[in-house]
């Protein structure tokens, strides 16, 4: 497509909130003469879920808050502004659309139920003579790179990891070019504040094993200081089941999760590492750990929203409860495992988990507890700051056994905390909080 004239384009960022190797930025400035950007809020976000839990709690949403402050910044050094509303994008791109002439939508391509469901309401609301160009840029292998159709995805992941890295490559990162400042817009739009969408302020807790701001800015500075700097990228494999500090893992997820930061963008920095420093089991399991990100990504396109039933992908029946009193004790911290307990109260505080803390509360809820595994599912997609739906819907679908786990394991709690906190330190971290 050639650049016309008088061509306006309209960048919708909703999970892709970065300028760096954004592939549908980069089009929309390969294409368009002028460029506009919105990123909306939408009220239902911060709504009660089925479930009774808000869709976004105060921590992802603080994340987000200075997420989109970051890109708006980003964006205004590209000569690009980012007009920010709290509103349904099906009010407030019609609009937009309307008033600077818009012939071009550029977004992320989205599949999963609430996503679609908005940019239908949208696509609704909107004159049919605009165009309208989706991407997947939220993976690491391209679905058009890995040789295999949706439909075609193992159903285990090992078989899945194999295939991709013996026939597919990464793709690589994009550049981004700066415009023309477009005269024609005057943008007076507000970041809303937290108030705003319903949270008291807060601050970050003094323990949290993230303590990070939210942006591309941010992103990058823990990748520098992770891989580069300190050069803990080298001990990966070995630190990443810690439980306290901010350094057993790299975690990039919230950025990855609202995507601060490209998955291209690691695997490449990965690559550099190795190339200027040493390659080791760390440094590929680094890479092992995006590939896993993109496998429930790949499980949730190729079973739409399956994903979100009770019975997940094998359609499984068990004799799930809802036990209000129980569900009450996971969330609080008061079940009979300390190490179940600790790990719910870092996340009600902090509204971060680490990944061995997850898959022990998540099995303790789904094969101990015998509780419907969503309700556990809707209450981490509220308090996670790096909440992601495919992968989260997808972890607890494995560890409740209607997933992709083909021997349907049950961890053991007791025997997990001698393991993986045998001194009691991360234990009496969060426990000696319940105290007060």
């Amino acid at each position: 497509m050639q650049k016309e004239q008088n061509n306006t384009g309209l960048v919708w960022f909703r999970n892709n909130l970065r300028v760096n190797d954004n592939m549908v930025l980069n089009e929309a400035i390969k294409q368009q003469n002028h460029i506009i950007a919105v990123y909306c809020f939408d009220p239902r976000s911060f709504e009660i879920g089925d479930f009774g839990f808000k869709k976004t709690e105060k921590f992802r949403a603080k994340f987000l808050i200075e997420t989109v402050e970051d890109l708006k910044k980003n964006l205004k050094s590209l000569n690009i502004e980012l007009l920010v509303h709290h509103e349904k994008p099906e009010l407030i791109i019609p609009e937009l659309i309307k008033k600077h002439g818009v012939s071009a939508m550029y977004l992320q391509k989205e599949w999963t139920a609430e996503e679609q469901h908005v940019l239908n309401k949208v696509k609704s609301a909107v004159s049919k003579n605009v165009e309208y160009y989706e991407f997947f840029d939220q993976f690491l292998y391209h679905p058009e790179d890995i040789a295999m159709s949706f439909n075609q995805i193992p159903q285990v992941f090992t078989n899945f990891r194999k295939k991709v890295e013996k026939y597919s490559k990464v793709r690589s990162s994009v550049g981004i070019e700066s415009q023309k400042p477009n005269t024609n817009i005057s943008n007076s739009t507000q970041i809303p504040t937290l108030k705003d969408l319903g949270f008291k302020d807060f601050k970050t807790h003094a323990n949290t094993a993230f303590p990070f701001k939210g942006g591309e800015t941010s992103a990058i500075q823990r990748l520098n200081n992770y891989f580069f700097e300190t050069k803990k990228l080298g001990f990966y494999k070995k630190t990443r089941n810690g439980l306290v500090g901010t350094d057993f893992s790299s975690k990039f997820s919230p950025w990855l999760a609202n995507g601060s930061i490209s998955a291209r963008t690691i695997y490449w920095q990965v690559k550099k590492f190795e190339k200027e420093h040493y390659k080791n089991q760390s440094t590929y399991w680094l890479i092992f750990e995006l590939i896993w990100r993109d496998y429930f990504k790949y499980i949730s396109l190729k079973h739409g929203n399956t994903i979100f039933k009770i019975g997940g992908i094998l359609n499984k029946e068990y004799e799930w409860k809802t036990n209000q009193a129980l569900i009450k004790q996971w969330i609080e911290g008061e079940t009979r495992s300390t190490f179940v307990n600790a790990n719910m109260v870092e996340l009600k505080k902090t509204g971060w988990m680490s990944n061995r803390g997850r898959q022990n509360v998540a099995s303790f809820f789904a094969k101990d507890l015998l509780l419907d595994w969503r309700i556990g599912a809707a209450y981490f997609e509220s308090l996670l700051i790096d909440y992601d739906v495919h992968s989260n819907y997808g972890n607890w679908m494995y560890v409740a056994g209607v997933g992709n786990d083909p021997r349907d394991r049950k961890f053991n709690v007791d025997t997990q905390a001698e393991r993986y906190d045998a001194n009691g330190k991360f234990q009496n971290l969060w426990l000696q909080e319940t105290l007060f």
